[in-house]
């Protein structure tokens, strides 16, 4: 157990309005953690203060190697103003595989969930209980040691934010357009896709300024061996709906194990259907729509939740979903998870944390 500092501000910030129309991860809240790791001492010094700005060297790792690492997950309100966490060990679990695959010192998952929980009780009045709204919770990891030398680094300092967030797309739960990357690739089995960390994300931007200029929300990668099997959002795992069956890509190495993904698949069997985890191309996706069998599609990631897609293109190609509308499939998965995050449906697959 860690024997955690806490140095609470006294100079607590203004709230904004948490319940009103947040722009995404912009805004933080009072505290953060930190803890330091060095590989003869591991890691000591868990500690919350003040949310401020860091300083490090200008030599640190992890602005020239890119040792770096990522989570994101929420804490909801419920309705009696109980707080609690939705599969926080799971994200946990995935954290520690990233840093497996980036040679960076994994966090016992004791020690990670109670940091997450204790940061989480002192800030708890910045949880929003606006419908779909949570506190999303950021733990990240970077090198800090002093190098230019191209090697694992030996010093890192974990640190967990908290931002208040409502909707992660300006379209909330209407559909988005998805653009088919037909150019760039964003990782290769073998690679680190399957690890969050920055790389891949830097390595997605450029697509996604160009999807953004012609009117589109986020790029759909596909395979970067083939060039035709689908992948993953950029933000989030994808899924169709096809002649009543739900097809996902399936985790290959190159894509993000979503713990959301994870969790709609369960769902999906839950509710009675065939779920089919496999490879699937741009050439069945669109067959399917020409012959009316593409009946709905929908992103799942921790900031979006459920995204419905009402319109892909490809190339020259453009295919509208569902007439532009959320599927009756996407919207009971969607009231489903957020009715077990807040507490207002029952927990059945046991998913709640409470705090």
């Amino acid at each position: 157990m860690l024997n955690i500092e806490i140095k609470k501000t006294s100079n607590c910030k203004k709230k904004p309005n948490i319940n009103g129309d947040l722009e995404f991860g912009r805004v933080f809240t009072d505290h953060m953690f930190i803890m330091d790791y060095t590989k003869k001492e591991g890691w000591k010094n868990p500690r919350i203060e003040k949310f401020r700005n860091i300083s490090i060297s200008p030599a640190a790792m992890i602005f020239h190697y890119g040792q770096s690492l990522f989570e994101g997950m929420k804490v909801y309100k419920t309705e009696n103003d109980e707080v609690q966490l939705f599969r926080p060990l799971k994200h946990i679990q995935r954290a520690n595989s990233s840093a497996r695959r980036l040679c960076m010192p994994e966090i016992p998952e004791e020690d990670f969930l109670q940091a997450i929980k204790t940061l989480v009780d002192i800030d708890k009045e910045w949880i929003p209980k606006r419908k779909g709204a949570a506190l999303y919770i950021r733990p990240f990891m970077i090198a800090t040691e002093s190098s230019v030398n191209v090697r694992p680094s030996t010093r890192f300092k974990f640190i967990i934010i908290l931002s208040p967030v409502f909707s992660y797309y300006k379209e909330g739960l209407n559909p988005v357009k998805i653009w088919i990357e037909d150019r760039y690739v964003r990782a290769v089995r073998g690679g680190i896709g399957e690890a969050k960390t920055g790389g891949n994300y830097a390595a997605s931007m450029l697509s996604q300024e160009i999807a953004h200029e012609a009117g589109f929300s986020q790029v759909l990668w596909l395979d970067a061996i083939e060039h035709k099997y689908i992948e993953e959002v950029g933000a989030m795992n994808i899924f169709f709906k096809i002649d009543n069956k739900i097809i996902t890509p399936m985790l290959s190495g190159s894509i993000l194990a979503g713990v959301t993904r994870d969790s709609v698949i369960k769902l999906c069997k839950h509710f009675g259907y065939d779920v089919e985890e496999r490879k699937i191309s741009v050439d069945e996706i669109y067959l399917a729509a020409k012959e009316n069998k593409l009946e709905e599609v929908f992103g799942t990631g921790t900031a979006a939740v459920i995204s419905p897609v009402g319109v892909l293109k490809f190339e020259n190609e453009v295919y509208t979903i569902n007439s532009n509308k959320i599927g009756k499939l996407t919207q009971q998965i969607y009231d489903t998870i957020i009715g077990i995050q807040s507490g207002s449906k029952k927990d059945l697959f046991n998913w709640i944390e409470k705090v």
